[in-house]
Formats: structure tokens, C-alpha cells, sequence
């Protein structure tokens, strides 16, 4: 414990980096396993008191979520700095949170999530430990989370100090301060200044123009139709893979999200040269290695997708997809309607912008005359990886469990840029490709595949429709919680479009009417799409 103390100091300090502090704290985990049994017997027949810990800390990523990778990682620092942390684990519920956190007696609560439908969850769980007349001071960490957003939306439902981590390194400082005595009352007042200040910028942000959604929609990307390119897929309809060799997904892993899991800030290769972060990451980029080989050689994970196309036309900011036809009819207009997209556009008039993008726009429109086509697909390379990595876990093995979890994402991202590329050959665009993995990377090519819950269209209840035109569950072993997080975690699923100026785009704030129009094409109650759009919304619902 004396040497984890050190540890800890040396993290702290930026002196030792974060694949370090875990692997010292496995070195820890099963000394004291070890030792457990003896000490306690010493104590019993000493009657010594119980060591106590420097605080009680209780963790949880929220309903609905199924990411832990940061949330593991920021209990490992913990626990090397002497706190206790009792780890709830994914998919907790508020109750089991609160009655958890009343039954052990924890001096701190600590929720984390991934995405964007996890914000909400973390606001009706600061609003009901309110309601209880909780005091405790509560921490909000994850990818998707923000400062401003924990300022603007979280705070003002708690009266107790919440406080944003960003990181691991910046969690034991803030713990320390948070539960002691001395220190709370002075952090609680830098925090509330702080936020403060975030929501006055939020509110000048909200002020900023946002054009009518009528003016959008006016405005809106145009194409040529009459003599834009449009491929037809070589099949259309659905296609599922499984247990794709991992040895040729391995070959499309992005190593520079690895590193950045671990804190180490750079882009891969250059990184593994890098005078601060280099002899780290090159050590870990070597334990990386050696996992993955194990990872193909024995097949510890499988990987599945599932991928398609369909006829496809542009209805307003819907796009209708049809059933395919055997026959070489005309264009989509009086086929069957198979599904239905439903697309957001931006309307935040930023300095000169000349179009409002929404991902309709891509797509021919009826009447048009022309023939066009959309894509989806969901891929995974998580099937087997809990069970790995709670094996890892439980052999006091947090390093080797965090890694097969983060290896796991890489190869699912990975997936999902193979099977691009394959669908743009089988579109025909693709057939010329001569593209490195560093070209695949920076996205040199034809198309795009964004996916719901990011930038391009925000709301998550976009993926229940890809998944039933697919059969996503059944095809490739990937479900849906009920936040619309995909479980197994590393898996990824989006839409194609070939359109050959197709680029990604940020949606941002968007106004009241577009909202309204949008709950109504979608058949929903405005106050439930206002709760999926949260973050998106530019006014008070």
C-alpha cells in the first residue's frame, strides 16, 4: 500500500502514465489476495481494528448504458489511492444506486456513461437524490458527458455538490477534496463559480441564431439530379457474415483511439516516438500486440455483421425505403415502403454558411425520376469479450480486463471500416479503391456512414429501425437496451450513402418547430422525442 502511495504521487505528477498505474495495481490486487486470509486471522487473534480506507466510493454506469472501460479505469486509481470502491457495474438503476449507496454507507456517488441518452438518466438520478434529501457529493464522468452540460442540465437538479471528472488522473484529486472535512467546502464553492460561469456562456450560445426550420428546409444542400452519379449495388436486400477471420478485420485497426483509452495523448505511430508519452505507449502497444495474437490464434472473440441496400427516395427530410424488386422497373415511386428514415437538419446559421444539411438531402427525391439507394449495417466483435474479461477480473487482473475490452472496440471499428469498404465496391464506386489504412482512416473515399446518436442525426431511436431491416439481433447476435446502447458493447451500426459530395455534418441546437415536425413524422409524443433530443434542443422544453 506504501508503494501504491507512491504510485499514485507519481500519476499524479504526471510522472507515470496510466498503463503503469494499473499494471502496479494488479502487482497490489494479488499480493493482498494473497495475504487476505493470513491478515485476517493476525487481526482476530490480535483484535486489531480493520484498516480503514480513505473514503467509500460508489460507482455505477447508468441504465441503459453498457460502456465501463473509463469507469474501470477511474476505479483502479481509486482503489490504488486507498479508497474503497464498490463497482455496481452497467445497466444500474437509479433505485439500486441510491439504496446501495444508503445500505453501504458511501461518502461519494459516481455515475458514468457513454451515450447521449445516459445525460438524462444522470438528471433524474441528481433529481431523485433531491427528492430523498441526499447530501452526498455526486461525481459525472464518461465520453458523452461535459462540464457545461453537467453545470446546465445535472446541477440544477441537486442541491449538493456535482462535480464533472474528465479523466482518471483528475479523479483521486477530486475525490480527496470532495470527502474531506477541510477541503469540501472550498471546492464546492470553486465548482459552483465554475459552473456559473459555463451556464451564462450556455445561455449566450442559446441567443446565437438559429434560422426558422421553413428557412432551413428552403435553404437546404441542393444536388443536380437530372445528371448527378447514382450506382446501383451490385445485390440489394440484406447479407450476413459470421465469424469473420479476426486476423482480417486486424488489419483495419485505428491504433490512435487505443492509446487515447489509456489516457496517452497522440496519434499512432508517431506516439510511440513521442519524448513524454513514447516509452509508455511502445510498452503498451507491445502488450496490445501480444493480446491480439492471442486474441486471432485462439479466437477468444467472434465477430458477425450484417449489411444491406435498398431502393431508396428522399420524402421531405424522410427518407423511404423500399422493398427491393425482382424486376427492372422504374424508380422507386409505387413500390412497397419497407421503412421509413427520419432525418434532422441543421439550422444554427454559423459565419458563411450557404446550406442546411440533413442526411435526406443525399438521397434522390420522389419524383425525381431517378433511382437512388441506401445502405445500413451493424457489426460486432464483442461476442465473448464479458466473459474474458470478468475471467481477467476476477483473477485480480485489471490491466489484461480493460485491454480486451479496449482491443475489442478497436476490432469493431475496425469491422466497420472493412464492410465500408466492401460496400463500396459491391456499389461500384469502389472498385478502384487503392486506399492504405491510413487513407481509410482520414476517410478518402466515396460515402459516408454515420450513425444514430452522433452528430449527423442525434437521436438513438433511429437505430431500433435499422435494426428490424436488418434483424440485427438474430443475424448477428447484437441487441438493443432500452437506452439504445448496443450490447455486446463493441459493436456499430449506422447508414451508406454513395452520394459523391456526401460529407459528415454536425446537426447542433435545433428549434421548437423542427422538433414538432419531427415528433409528428415519427408518430411520437413531443415530450419523449424532447427527452431523446435533449442535448440538441436551442430552446427551454
Amino acid at each position: 500500500m506504501d508503494g501504491m502511495s507512491v504510485v499514485g504521487d507519481l500519476f499524479g505528477a504526471g510522472k507515470m502514465f496510466l498503463p503503469q498505474v494499473v499494471k502496479s495495481a494488479r502487482v497490489m490486487k494479488r499480493a493482498v489476495a494473497y495475504l487476505l486470509p493470513f491478515m485476517e486471522q493476525e487481526k482476530i487473534s490480535a483484535g486489531l481494528e480493520e484498516e480503514q480506507a480513505r473514503g467509500r466510493v460508489l460507482m455505477a454506469t447508468v441504465k441503459g448504458d453498457v460502456h465501463d472501460i473509463g469507469k474501470n479505469i477511474v476505479g483502479v486509481v481509486l482503489g490504488c489511492n486507498n479508497f474503497e470502491v464498490i463497482d455496481l457495474g452497467v445497466m444500474v438503476s437509479c433505485d439500486k444506486i441510491l439504496a446501495t449507496a444508503a445500505e453501504r454507507g458511501v461518502d461519494i456517488i459516481g455515475l458514468s456513461g457513454l451515450i447521449t441518452p445516459s445525460l438524462d438518466e444522470m438528471v433524474h438520478v441528481a433529481r431523485e437524490m433531491e427528492r430523498r434529501g441526499l447530501k452526498l457529493p455526486l461525481l459525472i464522468g464518461g465520453a458523452t458527458t461535459s462540464a457545461k452540460h453537467t453545470a446546465v442540465k445535472i446541477a440544477p437538479q441537486y442541491s449538493g455538490p456535482t462535480v464533472h471528472v474528465l479523466d482518471a488522473s483528475r479523479a483521486v484529486g477530486v475525490v480527496e477534496k470532495a470527502i474531506s472535512p477541510d477541503q469540501r467546502g472550498q471546492l464546492d464553492i470553486d465548482n459552483r463559480k465554475l459552473q456559473a460561469q459555463l451556464v451564462a456562456s450556455y445561455e449566450k450560445r442559446q441567443q446565437g441564431t438559429l434560422v426558422s426550420y421553413a428557412e432551413a428546409r428552403e435553404r437546404r444542400f441542393q444536388t443536380d439530379w437530372a445528371t448527378v452519379d447514382i450506382p446501383k449495388p451490385s445485390r440489394l436486400g440484406a447479407q450476413t457474415l459470421r465469424e469473420i477471420p479476426l486476423a482480417e478485420i486486424a488489419a483495419y485497426i485505428d491504433w490512435s483511439p487505443f492509446f487515447q483509452t489509456w489516457e496517452l495523448k497522440g496519434k499512432y505511430p508517431a506516439i510511440l516516438k513521442d519524448a513524454t508519452y513514447g516509452e509508455a505507449a511502445s510498452k503498451l502497444f507491445e502488450d496490445a500486440q501480444a493480446m491480439l495474437t492471442q486474441i486471432v490464434r485462439e479466437k477468444w472473440l467472434t465477430a458477425n455483421a450484417v449489411y444491406g441496400f435498398w431502393p431508396a427516395a428522399s420524402d421531405g427530410d424522410d427518407i423511404i425505403l423500399y422493398t427491393p424488386l425482382p424486376s427492372r422497373e422504374g424508380p422507386g415511386e409505387g413500390r412497397t415502403e419497407l421503412a421509413r428514415l427520419h432525418t434532422l437538419r441543421q439550422q444554427w446559421q454559423r459565419q458563411g454558411q450557404d446550406h442546411f444539411r440533413a442526411l435526406a438531402d443525399y438521397i434522390a427525391p420522389v419524383g425525381s425520376g431517378r433511382k437512388d439507394y441506401v445502405g445500413a449495417f451493424a457489426v460486432t466483435a464483442g461476442l465473448g469479450c464479458t466473459e474474458r474479461a470478468d475471467n481477467f477480473a476476477k483473477t485480480h487482473d485489471d490491466y489484461n480486463s480493460i485491454m480486451i475490452k479496449a482491443l475489442a472496440d478497436r476490432l469493431a471499428e475496425a469491422l466497420a471500416e472493412k464492410l465500408h469498404a466492401q460496400a463500396r465496391a459491391e456499389w461500384g464506386f469502389g472498385t478502384t479503391e487503392n486506399l492504405s489504412n491510413t487513407d481509410l482512416i482520414e476517410e478518402r473515399y466515396r460515402g459516408i456512414r454515420p450513425a444514430p446518436g452522433y452528430p449527423a442525426q442525434p437521436d438513438h431511436t433511429e437505430k431500433r429501425t435499422i435494426f428490424e431491416l436488418l434483424d440485427a439481433e438474430k443475424q448477428a447476435g447484437i441487441t438493443l437496451t432500452e437506452s439504445f446502447a448496443m450490447l455486446p458493447a463493441a459493436s456499430v451500426s449506422g447508414l451508406y450513402f454513395a452520394h459523391p459530395e456526401a460529407r459528415y455534418f454536425a446537426v447542433d441546437r435545433i428549434t421548437r418547430d423542427q422538433v414538432e415536425d419531427y415528433a409528428k413524422r415519427k408518430g411520437m409524443p413531443l415530450l419523449e422525442i424532447e427527452r431523446w433530443l435533449s442535448p440538441n434542443l436551442g430552446y427551454e422544453p
